[in-house]
C-alpha cells in the first residue's frame, strides 16, 4: 500500500525490463540524469531526484499500458507500437502518440521462408501457414495481399477480432519463431530481423519488409504530466543529440570562410569569433561523429588549421 501511495503523485515511465532495447535505454536514462536504484526482482523503480516511477515491463506490452494511460510515458520499440495499433478495432484511433525516434535497435519486421524451397514472393504464402508473434500486423499484411478490404472489425466485447475471411492460416508463437519452418508447423514466418544471423542459422531468407523499426519515446495522450514529460523529453533529446554530433574548433582566413561553413554548417549555424590576427575567424560548429574524418579533410583542403575535436557530453539545441 505504501508503494502505491507513493505513485500516486509520480509519471509513471515504462522501460524494457529486458531485451535488445534494456542496455541503451537504461544508459539514456542515465544521460538524462533520472537516478534510481532498482531492487532485485522488482519491476518498479522510485527516481530519486524527479517525481517519477520507472515501471519495468515487456517491450511488447509498453503500447498498451501507454495507450490505455496506465503510464505516461514508454520506450519501447515502433514496431510494437504498430503491433498496437494494428489489433485496435476497425475506426479506433490510436491513444499512443510518438515523441521522437530514439536512434537505436534498428530492425525490420520481415517475412522469411525455407532458403532451400520455392517460394520467392509473399503472395505465394497466402493461404499457407505462417507462424509470428506478431500477429496483428501479419494479418493486416497478409489481408492486403489477399485483397480484403475493410480490416478488422469491432466485437461485441469492443476487442479486435480476426481479419474476417482470411485464408491464410496465421498462429501465435512467443518464441523460436525461426524454428516453426524446420520443424513443420509453417510455410513461413513473419518476425524480427538485426544482423540477419539468426535468420540465416536457421536456414532462412527474407522476401519482404512488413515494417522497419527502431526504438522510440512515446506518450499516452491522456497524460495529465505534460510539464513533466515536456522536461524528461528535452533531457533525452539533449543527450541523443551529444551521442550523435561532435564540436568541431578551427582557424580559417577570412577569405576561406564561406567554403568553410559550407563545410561545418550546424545544426543551425557555426559560431563565429574573430581573432587577435584580423584575416582570420575561429568557428565552431556541431559536426555528425560518423562525418567527422571526412569534414576535417576538407577543412584542410580549404585552407582550415588548428583544427580541434571535442566530445558533447550533453547538449540542448533547437
Amino acid at each position: 500500500m505504501e508503494l502505491v501511495n507513493h505513485l500516486e503523485d509520480r509519471l509513471l515511465f515504462a522501460v524494457p525490463k529486458k531485451g535488445r532495447l534494456q542496455a541503451a535505454t537504461l544508459d539514456l536514462l542515465s544521460g538524462s540524469d533520472i537516478q534510481f536504484r532498482r531492487e532485485a526482482r522488482l519491476d518498479i523503480a522510485l527516481v530519486k531526484n524527479l517525481p517519477i516511477a520507472l515501471i519495468f515491463l515487456p517491450a511488447a506490452d509498453i503500447p498498451t499500458f501507454v495507450g490505455e494511460g496506465r503510464v505516461d510515458l514508454g520506450i519501447t520499440g515502433r514496431d510494437q507500437v504498430a503491433e498496437h495499433d494494428a489489433k485496435l478495432p476497425f475506426g479506433q484511433p490510436s491513444t499512443v502518440e510518438e515523441v521522437m525516434d530514439l536512434g537505436f535497435g534498428d530492425c525490420r519486421l520481415q517475412v522469411q521462408v525455407p532458403e532451400r524451397g520455392d517460394l520467392n514472393e509473399p503472395s505465394q504464402l497466402t493461404g499457407k501457414k505462417i507462424v509470428t508473434s506478431f500477429t496483428g500486423l501479419t494479418e493486416d499484411y497478409f489481408a492486403k495481399l489477399e485483397g480484403i478490404a475493410g480490416g478488422r472489425k469491432e466485437s461485441i466485447n469492443n476487442t479486435a477480432s480476426p481479419v474476417p475471411n482470411l485464408k491464410t492460416q496465421i498462429r501465435f508463437v512467443g518464441g523460436s519463431v525461426e524454428a516453426a519452418c524446420a520443424l513443420g508447423v509453417a510455410d513461413g514466418i513473419v518476425d524480427l530481423v538485426e544482423s540477419g544471423e539468426t535468420m540465416k542459422a536457421a536456414g532462412l531468407k527474407a522476401i519482404a519488409t512488413v515494417v522497419e523499426s527502431t526504438a522510440v519515446l512515446i506518450k499516452s495522450k491522456q497524460s495529465a504530466n505534460v510539464k513533466l514529460v515536456d522536461l524528461i523529453a528535452a533531457r533525452i533529446r539533449g543527450v541523443i543529440t551529444a551521442q550523435k554530433y561532435i564540436l568541431c574548433h578551427y582557424n580559417v582566413p577570412r577569405s576561406k570562410l564561406a567554403h568553410a561553413t559550407d563545410i561545418t554548417p550546424g545544426k543551425r549555424a557555426p559560431t563565429i569569433t574573430a581573432l587577435e590576427e584580423s584575416e582570420w575567424v575561429a568557428v565552431s560548429s556541431m559536426v555528425e561523429k560518423k562525418e567527422i574524418a571526412t569534414v576535417m579533410d576538407r577543412l584542410t583542403a580549404v585552407g582550415a588549421t588548428d583544427i580541434l575535436v571535442l566530445e558533447i557530453a550533453n547538449s540542448r539545441t533547437g
